[in-house]
C-alpha cells in the first residue's frame, strides 16, 4: 500500500444502534476522525429508524468524504424477524453509500476480529481494547462505535494486501 492518505467509513448496522466510524490512514498509521452510534429509540417506527440511519450516514459521508465504505457482512440469525430487520438497516446504510458513489465492501465478523486482534474468536472487549490501542484513543469507544472502527481498520488492512490476494479474500 502506498503512503497515500485514505479515509474509510466503517458501519456496524443495527436498527436501534448502528455503529459508524471514519478513520484516516497513511501506511500503517491510522487515526479516528469520527465515531459514534446512530441511536434510535425503541418506540420509534422502523421507517423513521431507517430514515435516520440513511440521513446520518449520508451526512457523515458529506462531512468526511471517505474513499471507501466497509460494512459488517450479514450473519445468520435464528429469528427471521431479527434477520429481516437487520437486512433493512443494512439496506439503508448501503443505499446511503451507493447514492454518493462510495464503493462498499463487506467483512465477516470473524475476519474483522482476526484483522484487529489476531484471532477470529476474540470477544467484543478484546476488539474494543485493541481498537483503542491501534487508534491511540484516550477512552474505550462505546461497543457499536468500537465495532465500526474495527470494520474500518479491517478494510484498511485489506487494502494493504497485494491486489491478487485481495481478490481472493473479498
Amino acid at each position: 500500500m502506498s503512503r497515500e492518505k485514505v479515509r474509510i467509513l466503517g458501519i456496524d448496522t443495527s436498527l436501534r444502534s448502528t455503529g459508524v466510524a471514519v478513520i484516516e490512514a497513511r501506511g500503517s498509521e491510522m487515526r479516528a476522525l469520527a465515531y459514534g452510534r446512530i441511536h434510535n429509540k425503541p418506540k420509534l417506527p422502523h421507517s423513521q429508524c431507517l430514515e435516520n440511519i440513511y440521513v446520518t450516514i449520508s451526512d457523515l459521508i458529506e462531512d468526511h468524504k471517505p474513499d471507501y465504505a466497509a460494512i459488517e457482512g450479514a450473519f445468520f440469525a435464528k429469528n427471521a424477524k431479527t434477520a429481516m430487520t437487520l437486512g433493512q438497516a443494512r439496506g439503508a446504510a448501503i443505499a446511503a453509500c451507493a447514492v454518493q458513489q462510495l464503493t462498499i465492501s463487506e467483512h465477516t465478523p470473524r475476519k474483522v476480529k482476526a484483522a484487529v486482534v489476531g484471532t477470529g474468536t476474540a470477544d467484543k472487549e478484546q476488539v474494543a481494547r485493541m481498537v483503542m490501542r491501534l487508534l491511540n484513543l484516550k477512552e474505550q469507544p462505546q461497543e457499536d462505535a468500537a465495532d465500526a472502527l474495527a470494520i474500518a481498520i479491517c478494510h484498511h488492512h485489506q487494502l494493504a494486501l497485494p491486489e491478487e490476494m485481495r481478490a481472493k479474500m473479498i
